[in-house]
């Protein structure tokens, strides 16, 4: 298919290069030029290609999918969005937004709308760059079925949550929160034990093939006890601005926010500690005395 991918950031980069492997023909747009120019290239299975205007990397194109940072940088290019798509191409919007975020999206879009479907994704970039992200998606079944060669692409397994927009966005809050959590919980516990004058990483083998043991948490916690965490796979300030999005959507449905309140606060402490375009195991240095 030809796709067109807006915004190259960490993950929208990658699920361009996992595209390109697939077969398909990839164009991709950033409102920093640099950084699609940095992602054009001849790529084992189809070519990307780098466009200055959005109108040009959507021409003729059948998926057009939206990687960026928030729901506002969606609605600033919207109309241009809408304006390029073609009579059949499907939007898939991947950004994280929160329900609240798509509703917005999704009343701005509304001349596309049945073509609009919402489908954020699960995983950092090492699963962006092998096609191994979980897509949740929301929409109507004939979009999600048109869009489906690319889903399967850039994820090893697709989640249709509901037929209308804006399930998808909220179960990928939920989803987040218990990252972010297990991710605070991990440094805590290596701060702790290393408080109690321990080695940090006594506590990651204490653990090890545990019930209470995940892939995550020795991964994360790992980068925590060596502190290496300067390449990000997920930003800790892209945590930070997810668990703000979280926060209020728990309010808006009159849900306990102390759990998350406490999370947000732990990560604005690293961000504020100068680690806010670090990885996000760098929530550590929030429990640095």
């Amino acid at each position: 298919m030809r796709t067109a991918v807006l915004g190259t950031g960490i993950m929208g980069a990658a699920m361009a290069r996992s595209l390109a492997r697939e077969g398909h023909e990839v164009r991709v747009w950033n409102r920093t030029p640099e950084r699609a120019d940095a992602v054009a290239g001849s790529i084992d299975g189809g070519p990307i290609t780098a466009h200055r205007e959005i109108s040009d990397a959507l021409a003729g194109c059948d998926v057009a999918v939206t990687m960026l940072y928030d729901a506002d940088s969606v609605l600033e290019i919207v109309d241009q969005v809408v304006a390029g798509l073609g009579p059949e191409t499907v939007w898939l919007q991947c950004s994280t937004v929160g329900p609240a975020g798509m509703a917005r999206i999704a009343e701005a879009a509304t001349p596309v709308g049945a073509r609009l479907v919402d489908a954020p994704v699960l995983g950092t970039r090492q699963p962006a760059e092998t096609g191994n992200l979980v897509v949740l998606v929301s929409g109507a079944p004939t979009a999600v079925d048109h869009a489906q060669p690319v889903l399967d692409a850039v994820g090893a397994r697709t989640l249709r949550v509901a037929d209308t927009v804006g399930a998808a966005s909220a179960l990928k809050l939920a989803s987040n929160s218990w990252v972010a959590s297990i991710n605070a919980a991990a440094a805590q516990a290596l701060g702790l034990a290393e408080a109690l004058g321990l080695e940090p990483g006594l506590f990651l083998e204490a653990i090890k093939g545990g019930a209470s043991d995940s892939v995550f948490a020795q991964m994360k916690g790992s980068m925590m006890a060596e502190r290496s965490w300067a390449e990000p796979a997920f930003a800790l300030d892209s945590v930070r601005k997810d668990v703000g999005l979280m926060i209020d959507a728990a309010e808006d449905a009159s849900f306990p926010v102390d759990l998350l309140s406490t999370l947000l606060a732990l990560y604005d402490r690293a961000s504020e500690r100068g680690h806010g375009e670090a990885d996000m195991a760098a929530v550590r240095t929030a429990f640095d005395r």
